[in-house]
């Protein structure tokens, strides 16, 4: 998880350079290099959202750790199966509470 999360932090930079304001200045830029360029803003900026959101979660899984809560479901408190903390080791439910929040 460090290592990921590491990872992420590095890459913030050059994620936030396609975050920078669209120049819409007509005579310099076409309409449909605009239009590119809005698209490919928006779509670093979707990027960054989801890095941030998992820099958050990393980070909590790794408080959870020096607590030592981590692997207990958040929710219910049992076990979280060890093949689901392999998948998603970020993960903050069991399996059973996470179907459980799909159904509502």
């Amino acid at each position: 998880m460090q290592q990921e999360l590491a990872a992420l932090e590095r890459g913030a930079d050059s994620r936030q350079s396609g975050t920078e304001t669209v120049e819409l200045d007509q005579t310099r830029t076409g309409r449909l290099s605009r239009m590119d360029a809005l698209q490919g803003q928006a779509m670093a900026k979707a990027t960054e959202a989801r890095a941030l959101r998992q820099m958050q979660r990393i980070r909590a899984a790794l408080r959870r750790i020096d607590e030592g809560t981590y692997g207990d479901c958040v929710r219910c408190e049992e076990p979280i199966a060890g093949g689901r903390l392999q998948a998603d080791p970020a993960t903050l439910i069991c399996i059973n509470c996470a179907e459980q929040s799909e159904q509502r």
